[in-house]
């Protein structure tokens, strides 16, 4: 980050996440700043935009001109599992389908604290049956999702895997949070340093995510699950991200059970920095790399 506007963003980055605190006791006011009431979709351009129920989940399609028809990409949006399908989130998303030229299939999931988990989860699971159901085979599928999204990923792969299902061709996590107990050295150490994610904000989410849950549950707690039989997967952390603890600890426990993983810390940058693309160099090699590593297993 060697240039004077990564360094503006970065600290447009420090006024979105001091806006949030004081919105922390009121969802519903937190999800009207987070975008929630916007009356118009916004992709990027070049991208098909289509609404679709997925066996009772709505989910939206998002198709570049030139995607083949035959693989797509199940992307699980971030937002604490509290938040919603916004158009910052449609922008990032939209910005990966195009590097990937890949179909993606977007569940808006259900919301904690109306819906804690597994509520949420159990959207994700159905929405990847439904790919099935239509005709998708499980080696031309990837999962991806960021922040909550990347757990949720996970989540969905333990789901599939203990219920004897088809697993996807690979998966990726952007700044995923494995740990909801959020007791990551880096929660501490970064907490000065992570330009969107505060300690607060993130211990906020999870308790609402989790609800009156026990959080030994291997569903809830990916750190504590058996990970072996899981497929490829790429996460990509940032170096100064309170969460990059998660995915250090996570993917110590993924290659010790044998998993195929690649873990990219990004020098420098925050958590979801990927949400700042295309104006920021980091933001758009991030997911020139995430294509790279979809492109190589579908």
């Amino acid at each position: 980050m060697s240039n004077i506007k990564s360094y503006f963003i970065r600290g447009t980055q420090w006024i979105y996440r001091i806006a949030a605190l004081p919105l922390l006791g009121s969802i519903s006011k937190l999800r009207i700043g987070s975008g929630a009431g916007e009356h118009q979709i916004q992709v990027p351009k070049g991208l098909h935009w289509a609404s679709v129920d997925a066996s009772e989940v709505r989910c939206e399609w998002m198709i570049p001109p030139d995607a083949t028809t035959d693989a797509v990409l199940l992307y699980l949006h971030g937002g604490g599992g509290v938040l919603g399908l916004y158009n910052s989130s449609r922008k990032m998303i939209g910005h990966i389908a195009l590097a990937c030229d890949l179909r993606v299939l977007i569940p808006d999931y259900r919301l904690a604290p109306e819906y804690p988990f597994p509520a949420g989860m159990n959207d994700c699971v159905v929405a990847y049956r439904w790919l099935l159901s239509e005709g998708f085979k499980p080696q031309q599928i990837v999962i991806a999702g960021d922040s909550i999204g990347g757990y949720l990923t996970i989540c969905t792969l333990l789901v599939l895997r203990d219920n004897g299902q088809p697993l996807p061709a690979a998966a990726v996590c952007i700044s995923p949070n494995t740990d909801l107990t959020c007791n990551g050295k880096t929660m501490q150490t970064n907490a000065l340093r992570d330009a969107l994610l505060s300690p607060k904000f993130a211990r906020t989410m999870a308790s609402l995510y989790v609800g009156n849950h026990d959080m030994s549950d291997p569903h809830i707690s990916p750190l504590l699950a058996d990970l072996h039989g899981l497929p490829p997967i790429l996460i990509q952390a940032g170096a100064d991200e309170i969460l990059l603890d998660d995915s250090r600890r996570f993917s110590d426990n993924a290659l010790a059970a044998g998993v195929e993983l690649t873990l990219e810390i990004w020098p420098h940058m925050w958590h979801d920095w990927h949400s700042c693309v295309p104006d920021l160099a980091e933001a758009n090699q991030a997911i020139g790399r995430i294509a790279e590593f979809v492109n190589k297993y579908i």
